[in-house]
This record gives structure tokens, C-alpha cells and sequence, in this order.
């Protein structure tokens, strides 16, 4: 099919989407984290204790996730995703009324379970069951909104920070969200149900069978992709939770970071599209093992950036692997383990992600306090991730044997 064909076919399924990734921007840690500042000074908080809060607040979503996650495999996208959008309004506005650190961990699980949780949950998860030989195009398109959230809302809310209230904003955030479950709503009229789609669109996995989440998580593969799972969400995170400290340490204003955002989501999207192509043309299999490689590369830029320019440079390595990241683990469970439980499977998986979410700060908060400088830490990173992608290597390859596929 050809690409304005496949984009006119599949429009409102594909706007759903991106609608879906672009408000979970309001439960993301790139949009938490610039009123980071904020919240420390008016409620008296450590690095330490900020993080701290952040990670309970976070871990407390991926345990609900783990059930919470299985209802897209019985409701519609439609019904979910607005309840989702109303569930987010209502912690941004309990947000914007905070006047004690004590609710602050509630808030902050409102905003992580219902944003970066259930929002994407429910884009990649529609996505990745709705289509097949598209799934990789479709997963780049709708993942779009993520990017174009990390472009242009840290820049736009700094920008207002200087004439309105913090507090203030994040009722703006409750009304955006307001304005769009009914958009979301009338985009997804015409959507199947998902035990529908499953009888449709039979998309076995390995050796032919539609796994249960139990049957995967028995599997080795699965325990082998685990750090990688944890890998991006965990220091992604810490990257940008610490990006006003990170800022202070190396002398530069808050606004000389965020105005290299836009760069990187450009990359990020030029890699998004570009290994939607590839996961379509060659599977996740051929290309997983090595996505995460350029993430050792760009925590070496940080480490060692004494300027801005080498900043610049790690960001656009660290755009290759979100790009990616935004389609390949997405449907590498679709592949390998079928689409009849892939709501419940992808829970799983996006569980562990959220709770990578939730490590990243509050590990690297305590060590910034225990006087390990980010610059050290970032050099252990870029190791890790090196692990991560030969974990990934030897899973992959103990398995692809096993995996039938579509793909030539």
C-alpha cells in the first residue's frame, strides 16, 4: 500500500493515536520535571527527596499498570482513552492545587499511572493490534505525538513560567486534556472491539502461538530484554528529571537546555520514521539487538560536555535510540509473542518500564546528594547500556529460530 494511500485508509485510527501519545506528555518526566525547580524550593526538598518522592510516586504506577493494562484487552480504545484523559485533568488539577509535600507522591502517581501508563499504553498496544504488515509505519506515525510533545511543550510552559504561576499551568494542562477526550472520542467511532480484532487479525508469534502473558514471562527472551526495558526509561528519565541541575553544574541557563529540544525531537522523529521502515522491511528481530548502542555514545557526550556543542551532539545520538524506541520494543512483542494477549503482555512490559521510570531518579538523586557528580554517573551509564544490548544480542538470537514472521 502505498504511503498517502496507507495515511488516507487509516487517518482517524492514526490521529487517535497520535492524540493519545501527545497528552501523555502531561504525565512524562520531560514535562514533570521543568517545574522540578519549583516544587523542590516551595516544599523545601533535597534532590534526594524530590527523587525520592518521584520514584515511589512512579513505582506505585507500574505495579497498578500490571492490571490496569489488561483492560485494553476487553475495552474499547475509545471508552478507555477517555476515561484516561479525565483521570490526567484531575491530577493536573490536584497538582496545580498542592500546598503540602505529603500529597505530593499522589499527585505524582495520578500523573505517571495515567500519562506516560495508560496514554501510551493504549497508543502502542492499538496501534501494534490494528495493524500488521503496516505495524512498524503505523507505530512511527502515532508515536509522532510524543515527539511533538517533548518539541514544544518544555518550551512553551518555560516561556509562561515567567508570567504565570506554576501552579496555574497545570490548569491550563486540565483544560487541554478536557478539549480532547471528546476529540478522541469522535476519532474512534468507527473502532472494533479488541476481541474483534483479534479473530480478525490473527498475528501469531513465536512457533505459531498466541502466548499468554504467564507463557511469556516463563520464556527466557523475555528476562533477557528486562535492562533494556529498564535501560531508556531509567536514565532517559534521570537525563531529563535532573536537567535544571544538570544546567547549574555545567553553567548554563535553563533555557539554552530546552531550546535544544527541538533538535532532538526532529532526530528523533527522522529516526522514528526510519526504523518504522526497517521494523516493516526486516523485523525487530535483525534490528533490536543493536538500538540502544548510540545511548553509550550520547551519555559519553554528557559526561564530557564541557559546552553546549557537545551537548547538541549527544542528544542527537540519544535521538537515534528514542526514535527507535519508539517503535521497535513496541512491536517486538507483537512478533514474538502474538496479538491475542498483547494488552496484558505489553502491561507487563510497560511495567517494567514505568519502573525503570522510577529507579533512574531516584538513584541518581541520591548519589548527586551522596557527592557523585552527574558527570561520573553518566560514564556508568553509557556501560550499561553497552550491556544492555548484548542481553538483548543473546536473547534474540537463542529465539529468532522459534519466531514465524511476515517479514522476508
Amino acid at each position: 500500500m502505498r504511503f498517502t494511500e496507507f495515511l488516507k485508509t487509516n487517518a482517524s485510527w492514526l490521529w487517535a493515536g497520535v492524540l493519545l501519545t501527545f497528552m501523555s506528555s502531561f504525565g512524562q518526566t520531560f514535562f514533570i520535571s521543568i517545574f522540578g525547580g519549583h516544587i523542590r524550593e516551595e516544599f523545601g526538598l533535597s534532590h534526594a527527596a524530590w527523587g525520592g518522592i518521584y520514584s515511589l510516586g512512579t513505582t506505585a504506577s507500574a505495579v497498578v499498570m500490571i492490571w490496569a493494562g489488561v483492560l485494553t484487552d476487553i475495552f474499547r480504545t475509545r471508552i478507555l482513552g477517555v476515561i484516561v484523559f479525565f483521570g490526567l485533568a484531575l491530577a493536573a488539577v490536584a497538582m496545580a492545587g498542592l500546598h503540602s509535600a505529603v500529597y505530593l507522591p499522589f499527585v505524582i502517581f495520578a500523573l505517571r499511572f495515567f500519562g506516560q501508563g495508560m496514554c501510551s499504553h493504549l497508543a502502542v498496544v492499538a496501534m501494534s493490534r490494528w495493524f500488521i504488515a503496516n505495524r512498524g509505519r503505523a507505530l512511527s506515525l502515532a508515536t509522532l505525538g510524543f515527539s511533538f510533545g517533548e518539541a514544544v511543550l518544555p518550551i512553551v510552559f518555560v516561556f509562561l513560567m515567567g508570567y504565570v504561576a506554576w501552579h496555574n499551568l497545570w490548569l491550563v494542562s486540565a483544560l487541554l486534556l478536557l478539549f480532547a477526550a471528546p476529540l478522541l472520542w469522535w476519532l474512534l467511532k468507527e473502532e472494533r472491539t479488541p476481541q474483534a480484532l483479534a479473530q480478525e487479525n490473527i498475528s501469531p508469534g513465536m512457533n505459531g502461538r498466541h502466548w499468554t502473558r504467564r507463557q511469556a514471562l516463563s520464556h527466557p527472551l523475555f528476562w533477557f530484554m528486562v535492562p533494556a526495558l529498564l535501560g531508556p526509561s531509567a536514565f532517559g528519565t534521570a537525563f531529563f528529571f535532573h536537567q535544571v541541575h544538570y544546567s547549574e553544574i555545567k553553567g548554563w541557563d535553563h533555557i539554552a537546555f530546552v531550546s535544544l529540544l527541538p533538535v532532538y525531537t526532529a532526530s528523533g522523529v527522522l529516526a522514528m520514521l526510519v526504523s518504522g521502515w526497517a521494523l516493516d522491511k526486516f523485523g525487530t528481530a535483525r534490528l533490536i539487538p543493536f538500538y540502544q548502542f548510540p545511548l553509550s555514545i550520547a551519555f559519553i557526550c554528557f559526561s564530557q560536555s564541557a559546552d553546549i556543542t557537545f551537548l547538541f551532539v549527544g542528544l542527537l545520538f540519544f535521538a537515534m535510540t528514542s526514535g527507535a524506541n519508539a517503535t521497535l520494543p513496541n512491536a517486538f512483542w507483537a512478533e514474538f509473542y502474538g496479538t491475542q494477549h498483547l494488552g496484558a503482555i505489553k502491561a507487563m512490559a510497560a511495567a517494567v518500564m514505568v519502573l525503570g521510570s522510577a529507579i533512574g531518579p531516584g538513584i541518581t538523586g541520591v548519589l548527586i546528594d551522596a557527592g557523585i557528580a552527574l558527570d561520573t554517573q553518566y560514564l556508568s551509564i553509557a556501560g550499561f547500556f553497552l550491556l544492555c544490548s548484548l542481553s538483548m544480542l543473546i536473547g534474540v538470537s537463542r529465539s529468532k529460530s522459534a519466531l514465524q514472521t511476515i517479514f522476508g
